[in-house]
């Protein structure tokens, strides 16, 4: 079996398995010949992979766009208080939160919610764990759709149990940054650059709050859209702000612009997002998540604000000249998001597009129009590659230093000029 890891144009690396082995490895194409048997072949495949993107991403990109999805969030998690005691809680596939409403609800319970709406999608006798498509199925006949009493069982309520699942996904998104966290390191390196050039931003379609973690453990001020004051209070036009340093002294307008700045952008909403009145505030402990729940209905409730907003200063950013978008664990299911991408694609010359996935998944018929494009486009990079991996492999440009001041040391013991 013969697979990509990388592919950009007519550079790529594959490798060929037999069995669980690693056989052969082809460089843009083209079979790699081992002088020493013993070499191993997957590690220098990887080694290769890591060189190709590492050299492009040395360059400075004017406008850089990271698009965030499950990927991200994945197994990265610290053990989490929840009523008095400590438990372990990393992030999940949105197939694998399935299970957990399963043993919430009971899997008789929850069985029987699939086919009171209609959900029959079954792979082997088995529920294929797609809980955005019975979400949506639940949405749409919650008004029309009753059941009978059946013996002693409780009648279903529709509206109810989409308010428990919606409940568990939320439960399961609260998360703490543990110190390891790839979150850390990466923002501390794709926010190395020019601070003359726009900020780097940060789009993730996560509920979490990861990033904000390591941002505000790192020390870096984060623009998100909500107000510096107390209640922290959502605007649109907080987008347009940027943080200087006003000294006189200083004359390089260079010098003016704070380091440690990105912009967040959360299109899907998060767990600590609320409603308090007419305005949107972010605080802990919210009682009821502002967040675009997974179901068919995504794309129209992204016309609503605040996620209007995100969603257009998402398409308003992938219009600029000189753009890197890096998608990461983003697997192309969200129809208004690429969307987006395609048409930046097709109408933006400069725009370039590198994604990030644990595999290419030439499979996936959302994806498959960018496996595609990317063998035939330099401007379109597909890289297998764990976010913890890609984040530790991306490059650090030493160059832009990001300390915030310089340690002097002065050695007051040493006579000067014989004195």
């Amino acid at each position: 079996m013969r697979r990509y890891i990388y592919i950009n144009g007519k550079k790529s690396v594959e490798i060929e398995y037999s069995g669980d082995k690693v056989e052969n490895v082809y460089l843009d194409g083209i079979k790699y010949h081992f002088e020493n048997d013993g070499t191993d072949k997957l590690r220098f495949a990887q080694e290769s992979k890591r060189k190709k993107y590492s050299d492009f991403l040395n360059n400075q990109f004017e406008n850089l766009i990271i698009l965030s999805g499950a990927g991200t969030s994945v197994g990265i998690g610290d053990d989490i208080s929840e009523n008095g005691s400590l438990v372990s809680r990393k992030g999940k596939l949105l197939s694998d939160l399935w299970d957990d409403v399963e043993t919430s609800l009971t899997k008789s319970f929850f069985h029987r919610f699939c086919e009171l709406v209609l959900y029959t999608d079954k792979d082997k006798g088995e529920y294929v764990k797609n809980l955005e498509k019975i979400l949506s199925l639940a949405n749409i006949g919650k008004d029309y759709l009753k059941q009978e009493k059946i013996a002693s069982k409780d009648v279903i309520d529709i509206g109810e149990t989409i308010i428990a699942i919606e409940k568990i996904i939320v439960k399961n998104c609260t998360l703490k940054l543990p110190s390891n966290s790839p979150h850390n390191i990466f923002i501390e390196k794709i926010t190395k650059r020019k601070v003359t050039l726009p900020r780097v931003k940060i789009f993730t379609l996560n509920y979490d709050t990861l990033f904000e973690q390591a941002g505000r453990k790192k020390n870096f001020t984060i623009i998100d859209g909500f107000s510096f004051s107390h209640p922290r209070t959502f605007s649109g036009r907080n987008f347009d702000l940027d943080i200087v340093a006003r000294n006189s002294s200083r004359v390089k307008e260079e010098d003016n612009f704070v380091q440690k700045v990105f912009h967040l952008y959360k299109p899907h909403g998060s767990v600590d997002w609320e409603k308090d009145g007419n305005d949107i505030v972010q605080k802990d402990n919210v009682s009821v998540p502002l967040m675009i729940f997974p179901k068919n209905s995504k794309y129209e409730s992204s016309y609503e604000q605040p996620y209007f907003e995100m969603m257009s200063r998402f398409q308003q950013n992938l219009r600029n000249e000189n753009v890197l978008l890096i998608c990461i664990g983003f697997k192309f299911n969200d129809k208004h998001i690429v969307t987006s991408i395609i048409e930046s694609l097709e109408q933006n010359p400069s725009f370039q597009l590198m994604i990030v996935n644990r595999s290419i998944d030439d499979s996936s018929e959302n994806f498959k129009p960018f496996f595609e494009a990317s063998k035939n486009h330099n401007n379109i990079f597909l890289i297998s590659e764990l976010f913890e991996d890609f984040a530790t492999y991306f490059p650090d440009l030493k160059s832009y230093n990001q300390e915030d001041t310089k340690k002097i040391i002065l050695n007051l013991n040493n006579n000067r000029d014989g004195n």
